[in-house]
């Protein structure tokens, strides 16, 4: 019994908790942090540090019977090895079957402003793809750009650089990772996900030709936060068909969003194109429809509804989206309508707590087409710790 009281004492000796509280009660963006930011950026001088987030979700389309569905669990785990290397992984459980790394790199601090990393990291473009922590957003769902058009969540291996400088307001990340798979097992690019089937998750990744990302985001003005993304290189063929014309495609995306807050009013706004180039010879070898150019925006506002002196938030928002995977096509391909997307996002998020939230939201959907677009009806709630 002495042995395994000793064994569990050194094990909890060694385990620490996230120190700092997540940012659902701190809507400042300058302050923002995501999930492997917190970790980094505990207070612990060294072993383990353990968190997590979540979201339970129930969808009502009109017309449709509802889902209810765990929509994700994701466990975070971080160990500081000294004051200068540090390990941060999130493995999530989707929908209460299936699992995948989200994130596992390792850090190297060469100075407080230059940081070294290695391993499955998220492409940093736009805001959700790195700020998709439940509370950290208004909405059940995530921007639906966020989905067709970035598209998140986006991980890929690779190694890079991050790092910020106080003194002018700036924070950079520049990386090397592998790029969108030209061919994902049986799943091609284009149709209305536009290259989201490219993702190679850190799934025994192909790569031939490998892919540069970088952001900027500058946060010298008291509650605005701005970010500039680009993304460039190609998608990745198999050995059997890199030298088949069509075999990949170019891509320049970039990505600008702003985030502001002021007492209790915030707002916020993105917008993402991606120019494809080689899409022609693409969609003649894989009997595919990839557009040439993917485009997406949004604008949000949001009101804090309870006093500045609650310890809870109540916000009301409205979202408006425009997104098209066929914002143009090359060749013979001809625009697909049902691609040109808009949406109005009406909805509460009740933060009862640091990291804890109660959503409620109704969607309305239209696109280019004369036929209808289901309504959507949304309740949710989110965790994050």
């Amino acid at each position: 019994m002495k042995k395994i009281t000793l064994m569990l004492a050194s094990l909890f000796s060694v385990i620490s908790f996230s120190q700092t509280v997540p940012d659902s009660l701190n809507i400042n963006p300058q302050n923002q942090q995501n999930a492997a930011q917190r970790i980094l950026s505990g207070n612990v001088s060294s072993g383990v540090t353990v968190g997590g987030y979540g979201e339970i979700i129930y969808n009502q389309p009109e017309g449709d019977n509802g889902e209810l569905d765990v929509r994700r669990l994701v466990l975070l785990f971080g160990y500081k090895f000294n004051d200068r290397v540090q390990f941060v992984t999130e493995v999530e459980l989707e929908h209460v079957e299936e699992v995948f790394v989200e994130q596992a790199f390792l850090q190297y601090s060469l100075s407080d402003n230059v940081n070294l990393r290695g391993g499955l990291m998220l492409v940093p473009m736009g805001i959700v793809n790195e700020y998709h922590e439940p509370t950290t957003f208004n909405g059940v769902e995530r921007p639906s750009s966020d989905a067709s058009i970035v598209p998140t969540t986006w991980r890929e291996i690779g190694f890079g650089v991050a790092g910020k400088f106080d003194n002018v307001s700036l924070r950079y990340q520049a990386y090397v990772f592998n790029g969108f798979a030209s061919v994902n097992g049986t799943k091609f690019l284009g149709g209305s996900n536009g290259l989201r089937n490219g993702r190679q998750k850190g799934i025994q990744s192909t790569i031939n030709s490998p892919n540069f990302a970088a952001k900027l985001d500058y946060y010298g003005i008291p509650g605005l936060r701005l970010g500039l993304s680009g993304y460039f290189g190609r998608t990745q063929a198999e050995d059997d068909v890199d030298d088949i014309d069509g075999a990949d495609v170019g891509i320049a995306m970039i990505g600008l969003d702003a985030r502001y807050a002021y007492q209790r009013f915030t707002a916020r706004g993105q917008f993402i194109h991606s120019s494809l180039n080689d899409t022609e010879a693409y969609n003649t070898l894989y009997n595919t429809d990839l557009g040439s150019a993917l485009q997406g925006w949004y604008l949000e506002a949001a009101y804090n509804l309870l006093p500045l002196s609650k310890k809870q938030q109540l916000f009301a928002f409205a979202r408006y989206e425009d997104y098209d995977t066929h914002a143009s096509v090359d060749g013979s391909l001809i625009r697909n309508p049902s691609y040109d997307r808009n949406e109005w996002t009406f909805g509460l998020s009740y933060k009862i707590a640091p990291g804890a939230v109660v959503k409620a939201d109704y969607q309305i959907k239209d696109n280019a087409t004369s036929t209808e677009v289901p309504n959507q009806l949304n309740f949710g709630i989110g965790v994050w710790f």
